[in-house]
């Protein structure tokens, strides 16, 4: 018989309940799910799919093992969540396979094996991702290109993209390509830096697919702010930091690097401020906290996309603060009711 042994976030008795605030980010991926199945196909509904599918199997048997009550777990609507934001982050053709790695490991290891909700210190869909990203590359590479099949005069059926997850399908995968930011790293840097360089990019999806992603999760990420589950601190912290140091190393090597705009309609950045970076369980809580943290975020990215190893580095900017979280949190507590600053601890011998 599984045991029912209720600990935060679920002993909400009133207010706005778990699953009510999961259910709620889960809506607001909406805007940015509709724009990546009209741009790139039904690969982005087909991978949610199998990503939910994956993240409630995973849940029910840890749970069932933990002894866990199975039924009230699932109803917080976390495992969903998680699946949804790792289905929208992987390529649209990628392999059926690697999905289901990346759900399963982020729900066994990166969240269950912890304690379950409230108790992971990582973002578990950032772990997922950073998991599949390392071990299998060229699949999570494997962006459809939207200017070369408008060009083409090519659609993606349903069908198409079904055989392409589950099936090895040529036709599609003669129409994969890099992305911008893979193009920004291989130092093509002026071809890539064309179509993202004016607000005529909005003109339409041939010019840049991935302007128009990011303006949905945008969207969605300022219904969570206007409906207060989530503050504005992390997202304008992180945006503002890849801001400035895209600017200022733009302005003194235009050759050689991004501009700002780039960096803010490309990849993931808006779907990383809003969905990724704002995980109440991992990231810090206070609003001082918040602000370091997502500023950090944002320095880690342009430093990973600039320098590093890897195209875009929302995944890794989001794991290592998860490190500094705790700490961060530590040293930016509020000031307490009666005192004139924040107390961080107690000394030795002290009654007060």
């Amino acid at each position: 018989m599984a045991l029912l042994r209720i600990t935060s976030p679920h002993t909400q008795r009133a207010g706005r309940r778990t699953s009510w605030v999961m259910q709620m980010v889960i809506l607001a991926t909406i805007p940015g799910i509709v724009v990546q199945t009209w741009l790139f196909g039904w690969g982005t509904l087909i991978n949610l799919m199998i990503a939910c599918i994956t993240a409630l199997l995973s849940e029910a048997a840890i749970l069932a093992i933990r002894r866990r009550a199975v039924g009230f777990f699932l109803k917080d609507y976390s495992a969903l969540l998680t699946a949804v934001l790792l289905g929208v982050a992987l390529p649209p053709i990628v392999p059926w396979w690697v999905t289901v790695t990346a759900v399963a490991f982020a729900i066994i290891f990166a969240k269950q094996l912890y304690g379950g909700l409230g108790n992971n210190p990582f973002n578990p869909a950032m772990v997922g991702y950073a998991i599949v990203l390392v071990s299998f590359p060229v699949p999570m590479s494997q962006w459809l290109g939207v200017q070369d099949m408008v060009t083409a005069g090519e659609t993606v059926s349903f069908m198409q993209s079904l055989q392409a997850i589950f099936h090895h399908l040529p036709v599609i995968d003669s129409y994969t390509m890099a992305t911008p930011l893979d193009g920004f790293k291989h130092k093509d840097l002026l071809d890539t830096q064309a179509a993202f360089s004016s607000i005529a990019a909005l003109q339409g999806p041939s010019l840049n697919s991935w302007l128009w992603v990011n303006l949905a999760y945008l969207v969605g990420g300022l219904a969570l702010i206007w409906l207060r589950i989530i503050t504005w601190h992390t997202p304008v912290a992180l945006l503002g930091a890849l801001l400035v140091m895209s600017g200022a190393f733009h302005l003194f090597d235009a050759s050689n690097t991004a501009t700002p705009f780039f960096h803010l309609t490309t990849g993931a950045a808006m779907f990383g401020a809003f969905f990724i970076a704002t995980d109440p369980v991992s990231s810090c809580t206070s609003n001082r906290g918040k602000l370091i943290y997502g500023a950090g975020i944002g320095i880690l990215i342009y430093i990973i996309r600039s320098w590093g190893g890897y195209p875009d580095g929302v995944a890794f900017g989001v794991l290592l603060m998860n490190f500094a979280a705790p700490l961060i949190d530590y040293y930016t507590q509020p000031r307490t009711y009666g005192h004139k600053k924040a107390k961080t601890g107690l000394k030795i011998g002290d009654d007060n």
